[in-house]
């Protein structure tokens, strides 16, 4: 139960360390930074590497609110309000959203359980399967002895 409970302990602080990362450091962001966590929602693609209409309209005002001196978190949820959470390019953090982030490390741990589940129940049946059977009724002494002379004459 200990490593169950030392793993536990791992993952809480990946995804801590990975919720305190995710947050912005900086209250003045570049135009690239602000443009990658965005989606244009006409092509689906990542702001920055999309060249439709809508996509040149989010840039510029972009680039006028930054120097306006916005941060990125209030022009992302400008544009939440306008175009939905699909213009989001990562899910948000919190309520049911978080199980996007959730659910991949809770497959590779449910898994990683099952791999070992499965390895204890084979080495299990392993080591039951090592015992002798009985094969049948004993040989004949003659038979016995004959097949004793076979083996010997192969060993040496």
């Amino acid at each position: 139960m200990k490593p169950f409970a030392a793993v536990l302990a791992i993952l809480a602080l990946v995804f801590g360390l990975a919720i305190a990362f995710s947050s912005p450091a900086s209250k003045h962001p570049s135009q690239a930074s602000v443009e990658a966590g965005l989606v244009c929602t006409t092509c689906h693609e990542p702001l920055d590497e999309s060249s439709s209409p809508l996509a040149q309209q989010m840039k510029a005002f972009i680039r006028a609110k930054l120097a306006a001196g916005w941060t990125e978190k209030q022009i992302d949820d400008h544009f939440v309000a306008e175009l939905g959470p699909q213009v989001l390019s990562t899910p948000p953090t919190h309520g049911f959203d978080l199980l996007a982030w959730l659910l991949p490390f809770a497959a590779i741990v449910s898994g990683a359980a099952a791999v070992g589940l499965g390895a204890r129940a084979w080495l299990r049946n392993k080591d039951e399967d090592e015992t002798p059977e009985d094969d049948g009724p004993p040989l004949a002494p003659n038979l016995e002895l004959r097949v004793d002379q076979e083996l010997a004459r192969f060993d040496a």
